[in-house]
């Protein structure tokens, strides 16, 4: 089997763009003074070499596919199935970041997800110091895990994070397992009982909110939704005759419904209305359209101009897509929400070590006041586990035991 075939048969490229691999290999083969007999003769070094006299005289998209033609002639040339691919050429720190962020968006992660493991890659690969990535193993990783707390004197919750994300390196990237000896000095995470605000202390930090802000934080704590949820919201997702709120692609990738406040409709169909004033000024400047998920936009091209696609929460200006690069509207941005609700919970002179999240757990601890069922309060907050609902039930204020401190009994 022939190159041009190989690539046909195993899907990775059709038949009519194949031929164009074809001819970058044998560019590439060109400029070589040896010849190429496996994958492994195929250099780092000639490869970059040959990538930047290219970037010379031709287009970006051009090197691109020059640079993926030879990956997958390489691939051709190992004989093997399609998992030994992520192992070929990656001996440099850019290769193996780009490798990362291709299969973090590949699983469909999140960009705040992307950002931080690529953050601690590059951490991690810096302070190893090695020539090549392939020759780091998990005593590395040991070593930068027992630096973070020894050194840094980092949290328990950032060596985890650390960890995590590095654990998705060594298993998706350098194919190699993670096996920590006793001697590693890891973190355990202790447990910590959710911040939860009372009814007068969420009437006290409502007051001290704007209108558009005061919906957001109505809702977080009335509907029970993550502060990207609520940021995340479309037009589609509203419905006001039920007055369900449903949850598209939660944390886990899940779909929920929830409850939609009904003492947070008029304002929300107040911001519906000044959502769709932007909306009309958008399509009357022919911007293209939001973000779509899952490929949404290759499958249906104009669904991102359509109204129910559009946000709930437009930001006031356009921003750079971080992955695809288009300028377009997007939603609100949540640190945004994060500074007003702290402004606000100072104004109201709470001393509560609370955030944006704390309306959340305010909202399932005060259902299991009202004696709602945990199962009901599981669904409506999306969580998976039965576990993750029951920590709520040691900060509800109902005792179910009946409990009388002794000291209440002394005379």
């Amino acid at each position: 089997m022939n190159f041009v075939d190989f690539l046909v048969s195993r899907n990775l490229a059709h038949h009519t763009r194949a031929k164009f691999y074809q001819q970058w290999i044998d560019l590439f083969k060109k400029g070589l003074a040896k010849e190429i007999t496996d994958y492994q003769s195929i250099a780092q070094e000639d490869i970059d070499a040959f990538l930047r006299q290219l970037s010379k005289t031709r287009e970006p998209w051009q090197v691109k596919q020059a640079k993926d033609a030879i990956r997958y002639y390489a691939f051709f040339l190992t004989k093997t199935d399609t998992k030994q691919l992520s192992l070929i050429f990656k001996g440099d720190k850019k290769s193996n970041i780009e490798e990362l962020i291709r299969i973090i968006r590949l699983k469909h992660l999140s960009i705040a997800t992307e950002k931080s493991y690529v953050n601690w890659a590059s951490r991690f690969i810096d302070f190893t110091r090695k020539v090549s990535v392939k020759d780091i193993d998990t005593t590395e990783l040991e070593r930068f895990l027992t630096h973070l707390a020894v050194n840094e004197n980092v949290s328990k919750s950032t060596q985890a994070q650390a960890f995590n994300a590095l654990l998705f390196l060594y298993r998706h990237v350098l194919n190699k397992e993670v096996k920590l000896s006793e001697k590693s000095v890891i973190a355990r995470k202790g447990k910590r009982l959710p911040v939860v605000l009372s009814k007068n202390e969420i009437d006290r930090i409502f007051k001290c909110l704007d209108d558009g802000y005061l919906l957001i934080c109505k809702l977080l704590y009335g509907s029970g939704l993550r502060i990207t949820e609520c940021a995340q919201l479309r037009i589609k997702d509203i419905d006001f005759e039920q007055h369900v709120i449903t949850v598209r692609a939660g944390k886990g990738d899940k779909d929920r419904v929830t409850v939609l406040p009904v003492s947070a409709v008029d304002l929300l169909t107040e911001q519906v209305g000044k959502a769709k004033e932007v909306y009309c000024e958008d399509r009357k400047d022919d911007l293209p359209g939001v973000f779509l998920p899952d490929a949404l936009e290759k499958k249906y091209p104009h669904a991102g101009k359509e109204w129910g696609w559009f946000w709930v929460f437009p930001a006031k200006g356009l921003s750079v897509d971080p992955q695809s690069k288009i300028t377009r509207r997007h939603h609100i941005y949540q640190n945004t929400i994060q500074k007003q609700f702290k402004a606000a919970l100072n104004k109201a002179d709470i001393s509560k070590h609370a955030s944006v999240h704390t309306l959340r757990h305010s909202f399932a601890t005060h259902l299991l006041d009202a004696g709602y069922d945990i199962r009901t309060v599981q669904e409506l907050l999306g969580h998976s586990h039965l576990s993750t609902t029951m920590i709520y039930t040691h900060v509800s204020a109902r005792n179910k035991l009946g409990v009388v401190s002794p000291m209440d009994k002394m005379k």
